[in-house]
């Protein structure tokens, strides 16, 4: 599937589910709500989409604390998690898809490699969930658009539907 199919799927399964859905996100600059406000009716689902790009963004629009951004730093399972939580706590949405990495072509180390990406999940009324990957170094554009992908796919996934390859039933 294509990411305008998956974010066309996304959209379907937020309106099946009634749910609004938000993104927050950091190395994508808004590229996941841009895949899907750039669809046709997606203001029935779509509430809202938090660009935060500085760790003082993810602080003040989000409410990601400053211990965890000092102690896990930016591109961590802890802040996705604190992201995803903040999304969901700081709009209408039942969904929230957030995502921080390093994209590069700089700004990787040994722990953190260019590539790597962390991606918090909240569903209302779940334990907010994290998971990473690492996508291959073929450049920022590669790794983001892989992590729109990624993110779309987890959305289906999270909401259980049966049009994302692999998915869980």
């Amino acid at each position: 599937m294509s990411n305008n199919e998956l974010a066309n799927a996304l959209l379907q399964a937020c309106q099946k589910r009634g749910i609004m859905l938000a993104t927050a996100e950091s190395c994508t600059g808004g590229m996941i709500i841009a895949a899907l406000t750039d669809i046709a009716g997606s203001s029935a689902v779509v509430d809202r989409g938090f660009i935060t790009y500085s760790n003082e963004a993810k602080m003040d629009m989000l409410g990601v604390s400053a211990a965890t951004l000092e102690t896990y730093g930016a591109v961590s399972r802890e802040t996705a998690i604190e992201m995803a939580k903040g999304a969901l706590a700081r709009s209408r949405a039942g969904l929230t898809l957030a995502v921080t990495g390093i994209a590069g072509p700089g700004g990787g180390s040994v722990e953190k490699p260019v590539g790597l990406v962390w991606f918090g999940i909240g569903l209302d009324g779940q334990a907010v969930t994290a998971e990473h990957k690492i996508f291959a170094d073929k450049g920022r554009d590669f790794i983001r658009r892989e992590t729109v992908r990624h993110a779309l796919e987890l959305g289906l996934r999270v909401l259980g539907s049966r049009q994302v390859e692999g998915a869980a039933p």
